[in-house]
């Protein structure tokens, strides 16, 4: 089946919102928006993702037209949603977890000790290789549902809601952090011949 521009560009919004939205990069790519890309684009396959698991996989399935594939074992394996936990007695508030996580779930600040907002955790395990002292574990929360049983389309719109907020405050940090740097940057003299 051939597929004009126009009919992957339309296909995109869809595939991005049978994702769980989790933003964990299980799939290979840096988030749910650019692996939609891609599975629209006919550059990967439906079945890379983990947190969606054979429903997820499914549902790619219906929209693309492909054939439902066994998950990816490449990328991981359908599992309970879970939270992180961080345990307050070893936190040396390092902050690397805050700027791991895609959904700004963590608070805390420098030298503080942080807590992760559990109904806005994604369970993206972004956050375990970030942290130099191992004090985040994963909580399963779901029971025995996995994949996409375990993450309803509302949660998964305000994750992705929450990415979005996410990217455009780095985007409003760099261009700051920019601007900051052009202010304190000394003046070039301007010399005639």
């Amino acid at each position: 089946m051939t597929r004009t521009v126009s009919d992957v560009h339309a296909l995109v919004p869809a595939l991005a919102d049978a994702l769980p939205q989790t933003q964990c990069t299980r799939c290979g790519f840096p988030d749910c928006r650019s692996y939609a890309q891609a599975i629209a684009d006919g550059d990967a396959e439906i079945n890379q993702c983990p947190p969606g698991g054979a429903r997820g996989i499914a549902r790619l399935a219906a929209l693309t037209g492909r054939p439902a594939l066994p998950l990816n074992p490449i990328n991981g394996c359908e599992a309970p949603r879970a939270v992180a936990m961080i345990d307050e007695n070893w936190c040396i508030g390092c902050t690397l977890c805050l700027a791991a996580c895609p959904v700004d779930c963590i608070v805390g600040g420098p030298k503080a000790m942080h807590t992760v907002i559990a109904a806005q955790c994604t369970g993206c395990e972004l956050c375990l290789p970030a942290c130099p002292v191992d004090c985040i574990a994963l909580l399963p929360v779901t029971g025995a549902r996995t994949g996409r049983d375990a993450w309803s389309d509302a949660q998964a719109r305000e994750a992705g809601e929450r990415f979005g907020w996410h990217r455009q405050r780095l985007e409003r940090d760099a261009r700051e952090r920019v601007d900051r740097l052009a202010a304190n940057a000394p003046k070039q003299r301007v010399t005639s011949p």
